[in-house]
């Protein structure tokens, strides 16, 4: 492992384009965006076994063995930015899926919490947000309380290959 204290800015951001090539290869990033939310998707279906949706779906990222169409959302929190706040949920009224997955990562990507979380949860819990069209969602530790919301933190980290 290099000493990253010793590279260059130039060089940390080859080694980072690197990384990201490596996990596309493997097949736990699909896109070049920031990882979070591909390794989420990752993670989520292999521990369920459900399929990914075409980058292009409307409104869910995977479907299940039984047809239940899935959002999947990650947040990586960390020490300059402790919020929970999921990306932005487009057009929550037109019913596009049934359960939000939802899961927290640590600084390093690891699970802190994950959980399965139905649609009526969602919309109860969540805020319009007129400037950009959404709605926001923040997976704060009470949502693991609420009822039909499973925790399925273990399942989660079990799929980290």
């Amino acid at each position: 492992m290099p000493d990253l204290a010793q590279l260059t800015a130039g060089e940390l951001l080859a080694l980072h384009a690197q990384i990201g090539e490596e996990l596309r290869s493997r097949g736990v990033l699909r896109t070049a965006n920031n990882p979070t939310g591909d390794l989420a998707e990752y993670l989520f279906c292999v521990a369920f076994g459900w399929t990914q949706a075409p980058n292009s779906a409307r409104g869910f990222d995977a479907t299940g063995p039984d047809g239940t169409r899935i959002q999947i959302k990650g947040r990586r929190v960390h020490r300059r930015n402790p919020s929970r706040q999921l990306s932005a949920i487009r057009d929550l009224a037109g019913g596009h899926f049934d359960v939000l997955a939802g899961v927290i990562f640590d600084d390093d990507f690891r699970v802190v919490r994950a959980a399965l979380i139905p649609l009526d949860v969602v919309e109860a819990r969540s805020t319009y947000v007129a400037h950009t069209n959404s709605h926001k969602f923040i997976l704060r530790e009470d949502v693991w309380s609420a009822v039909g919301v499973r925790d399925v933190t273990a399942e989660v980290a079990a799929a980290m290959p």
